[in-house]
Parts: structure tokens; C-alpha cells; sequence
């Protein structure tokens, strides 16, 4: 096959000829590029709409609290981050977040993994970061493991993940930071709690997760 340079503008043609039997193909540049901007924003999810978020002064009440809760209570290290994975429960209609720490703030974000539901069990993954992350970037390929938003190409990640809320420092240590989203489909949220720019301290952090109708 013989391939003659593509158009640039909409309305030109594209030539194709065959090296064998000397037949012509005749291409419109416009039906082309309109195939694949309609792919392309079949496969861009909707949009996803800010949370509600506010703070409790009652910190201290909050954190006895939870220390008496089973899985409430975890320890970040330094440089890493924590995940928590909620999934969208179907007697539900919006996700509720509760979390403090104790002496020292923490880096805190919500994302939207599209992907359909097989469990509504809620699950914690931790991911150390950094360095070791950008090295494994360069040399990863092909799809990306379930809830992990910082590895991967940049195209998969805009197609797959949303983001609700990117990950800034929080005074968690001060008070309560509480928040919530309403659903806007299947699919799992990411809570991430980031302490990587952590060089010595571990952060004691303490968290509640819960579904409302």
C-alpha cells in the first residue's frame, strides 16, 4: 500500500492507492475525524460535581470515639499513602467521610475509579511514593492495577478515574474533617490519605466511612 500524507483540514480527502491493482480509496478527512472525536468522548466520563465538606471542632470526642471501633484507627508511615477503597453500595446514595490525626497534619483527596462493582466490601491499600513511583511509571504498561491513581499512562487515568477532590495538607490534627458526595454511579471511591511528604514522622490517623440513603 501506498499512503499519501493525511490532510489537515476538515473537507480534504485521503488517498489510498494499492501498489498492486492501482484502485484508489478515496477518504473524507471530516467522516474521520468525527469517527474518532465520537469515540473519544463515548469513552470520557461524565463529569463529577465538588463535595460537601466541613470541619467539627469535637476532635477529642471523635477520636475516643473511634478508638474503640474496629479498623478505625491505622498508623501512616512516612512516605506512603494510604487508600481507602469504598465502593458504591446499592442501598445507597452518597458516601460520608469522618477523619482526624493525632499531632500533625495529613494529605487528604477523593477520586472516582469507574468500574463496575463486585464487592462492597470497603478495602485499604498502601502504596509507598515518590521516587519509586515516577520509576515505575516510565517502565509500566498495559492496564493499571484497581485504585492506584498515581501509576499508568495519563490517557487510561483521565478515561478512568475521576477526581472529586485533589489531595492537599489538612489541619486534621486541629479538628474534625468531614465530608460527603452523593453518587454519581457505579463505581469505587478512593479516599487517599497522603503522608509522602512525610521525611520522619508516622501519623496516627483516625477515620469513619459510611454509606447514607
Amino acid at each position: 500500500m501506498t499512503k499519501y500524507p493525511a490532510p489537515q483540514a476538515p473537507g480534504d480527502i485521503v488517498m489510498i492507492q494499492s501498489e498492486y491493482t492501482g484502485a484508489v480509496d478515496v477518504l473524507s478527512a471530516e467522516l474521520e475525524t468525527t469517527d474518532l472525536l465520537g469515540e473519544q468522548k463515548k469513552a470520557q466520563p461524565p463529569p463529577l460535581i465538588p463535595p460537601t465538606t466541613w470541619t467539627s471542632a469535637k476532635i477529642r470526642d471523635f477520636k475516643t470515639k473511634m478508638a474503640k471501633e474496629k479498623n478505625a484507627r491505622m498508623v501512616v508511615k512516612r512516605g506512603e499513602v494510604v487508600t481507602v477503597r469504598v465502593p458504591t453500595h446499592p442501598d445507597g446514595k452518597r458516601v460520608c467521610w469522618e477523619f482526624a490525626t493525632e499531632d500533625y497534619d495529613i494529605g487528604f483527596g477523593v477520586y472516582f475509579d469507574w468500574t463496575p462493582v463486585t464487592s462492597t466490601a470497603i478495602t485499604v491499600q498502601v502504596s509507598e511514593s515518590s521516587d519509586e513511583d515516577e520509576d515505575d511509571e516510565e517502565e509500566f504498561e498495559g492496564p493499571i492495577p484497581v485504585g492506584d491513581v498515581e501509576r499508568g499512562s495519563k490517557s487510561y487515568l483521565r478515561n478512568r478515574y475521576g477526581e472529586i477532590m485533589p489531595v492537599y495538607r489538612r489541619d486534621s490534627h486541629r479538628e474534625v474533617q468531614v465530608g460527603s458526595h452523593d453518587y454519581p454511579g457505579e463505581g469505587i471511591y478512593l479516599l487517599k490519605f497522603d503522608n509522602s511528604y512525610s521525611l520522619l514522622r508516622n501519623k496516627i490517623l483516625f477515620f469513619h466511612v459510611y454509606y447514607t440513603s
